[in-house]
């Protein structure tokens, strides 16, 4: 097999070592401030912003690049609308019927439930769709890799590229989901693997207070001591 066609790595935006630590700190910083809101303001955000952040989730890396996802920006109210009446019908039957009680004891100081008025109030619903195959320019099925990775490592993209313009987001999870499917126009073979909330938090918003693990918690470092970016 060829390999495929190549051209020189162009636009590296190389900084020196104090640029890079001041450029992660600050990123840092922007993003520990990113929570999740459930309360938002019908305010409108222009599309634009919602198009230039689809295009960050888009140059994620992904198996073989074949870039497996589907967004669906939705802004329609009726839309909105129908998206609610489904998902709170599913959500629903999950706290009623299916939820397992650990998970609902997990759930019970975020104080979520049934009830998701957001689906309607917030101006954007972006639905991400996971496309286990694809087809190649002659219409033949083609496997694509990792594609829930890849889908995944897009919406944190997605997620990041939103608060950095400004907005609040929320990740919704219906189980199951393929309602999504059918209101958003998706062939059956998509699978749906998120609803993300996007707008401006409501005035007077309020967000579970939590706390994130520690560095030490959550990484390891396999290093000589005292190691620096510069050796």
């Amino acid at each position: 097999m060829s390999a495929a066609p190549s051209r020189p790595l162009e636009g590296y935006p190389e900084v020196s070592p104090e640029e890079m630590r001041a450029r992660a700190r600050a990123f840092c910083e922007r993003m520990s401030r990113r929570r999740t809101v459930r309360d938002y303001s019908d305010r409108a955000v222009p599309r634009a912003v919602i198009e230039d952040c689809l295009r960050t989730a888009g140059s994620a890396p992904s198996g073989a690049n074949l870039q497996p996802w589907h967004f669906v920006a939705v802004g329609d109210p009726v839309v909105k609308r129908e998206i609610r009446l489904a998902a709170e019908a599913e959500e629903r039957e999950f706290y009623q019927h299916r939820a397992p009680e650990d998970w609902l004891a997990a759930l019970a100081p975020l104080g979520t439930g049934p009830e998701k008025p957001f689906l309607e109030t917030a101006p954007w619903l972006i639905g991400i769709f996971e496309q286990r195959w694809g087809y190649d320019a002659d219409g033949a099925k083609v496997k694509h890799y990792y594609p829930k990775e890849s889908v995944g490592i897009a919406t944190g993209l997605l997620i990041a590229a939103l608060h950095e313009a400004g907005l609040a987001t929320l990740t919704h999870t219906p189980s199951p989901m393929k309602f999504l499917n059918r209101i958003m126009g998706r062939p059956p073979e998509e699978r749906p693997f998120l609803l993300l909330v996007a707008g401006y938090p409501a005035a007077g918003a309020r967000v579970p207070h939590i706390r994130r693990k520690a560095l030490e918690d959550i990484a390891t470092f396999l290093a000589p001591d005292g190691n620096e970016s510069e050796q």
